[in-house]
């Protein structure tokens, strides 16, 4: 079994061997619990994000490259049953989050990199959450989501995020990086920290030069090139959050019908795998997190899954 996985993804990033340089990438991530379970349907059950990331031509000093990402997203959450009509019964609220973006990637040369984003949106009925699921549960002939009525209220959504992720040890085929996060908002407010592990197919590249953190970006003035990665990788984290607005409803519009209080700590893990196939790299990823509300009926941890395709152009 273990020669037939090898095999796969050998065939996989057969012609992505010879090396080039692609300045420009298309992103599409969508997080679903269907990629983990047939059946299961609740909580954090759908996220799309669509991103086009291109290169900087400038290359400030200090940095070996720098990038830009245009985005736009959108995170819907239900109790344990879509199905569910009495508001009694919810053990946590329906909200929608629809939001755009914009975020700048510093990778320097000593092996960080560093991340800011701001994203502008809303939470409610705008998030069009509820007709969006509508339209997955007819294309699955699940039945109709009820309880939407219910949902968090309506409200701004303006939040900022700074990420930074440094290099502790690094090896041929493993590495370790510490990852960190805080943001700032309407909608979260919260901090993170934890470790990025990679365990490489196949040597690793370096942290600014590797999908695992957009970084495989470059053009002529870039002393790297696209070259092919197949990686496992393992992601926990420790959060603290201070604010939620798709669990406690927002400050900006008080009186939500269902609303809970968040659980200050959660932690999360990610693990997946991740490969190049010529001008795609592809990952498939399993998320799991703690409870993130104070609901006695919310079961202790909750899973779901992601797949992300990306694509690059622009040969330099």
């Amino acid at each position: 079994m273990k020669k037939n996985i090898l095999l796969l993804f050998s065939l996989f990033s057969l012609h992505s061997f010879s090396q080039h340089k692609y300045s420009k990438e298309f992103s599409f991530l969508n997080d679903n619990d269907l990629y983990i379970s047939t059946h299961q349907d609740r909580y954090y059950t759908n996220g799309v994000f669509l991103t086009y990331r291109y290169l900087s031509t400038k290359q400030p000093e200090r940095m070996a490259k720098k990038s830009y990402e245009i985005f736009i997203g959108h995170q819907m959450y239900t109790p344990f049953k879509a199905i569910v009509d009495v508001m009694e019964e919810h053990d946590r609220p329906f909200a929608g989050y629809l939001f755009g973006g914009f975020s700048i990637n510093r990778f320097y040369k000593n092996e960080s990199v560093f991340k800011t984003t701001i994203q502008v949106g809303a939470i409610g009925s705008p998030s069009f959450a509820e007709e969006l699921q509508d339209f997955i549960h007819n294309l699955y002939g699940f039945k109709k989501a009820v309880g939407w009525k219910y949902q968090i209220k309506n409200a701004l959504a303006l939040n900022l995020k700074a990420k930074y992720i440094k290099k502790i040890l690094k090896d041929n085929v493993f590495d370790l990086n510490w990852s960190n996060s805080v943001r700032l908002g309407t909608v979260h407010t919260d901090f993170s920290t934890g470790l990025y592990t990679r365990i490489g197919f196949k040597p690793l590249e370096s942290i600014i030069n590797s999908i695992a953190f957009h970084g495989n970006l470059n053009n002529q003035s870039t002393s790297f090139e696209n070259k092919a990665e197949v990686f496992l990788f393992f992601n926990p984290m420790l959060h603290y959050i201070a604010y939620n607005a798709t669990i406690e409803g927002s400050f900006l519009n008080s009186g939500s019908p269902v609303t809970f209080d968040v659980e200050p700590f959660k932690f999360t893990t990610t693990f997946g795998i991740r490969f190049t196939s010529n001008r795609f790299n592809i990952g498939y990823i399993v998320n799991y997190h703690t409870k993130n509300l104070k609901s006695t009926r919310v079961p202790k941890g909750n899973f779901y899954g992601t797949i992300q395709i990306n694509y690059q152009f622009n040969k330099a």
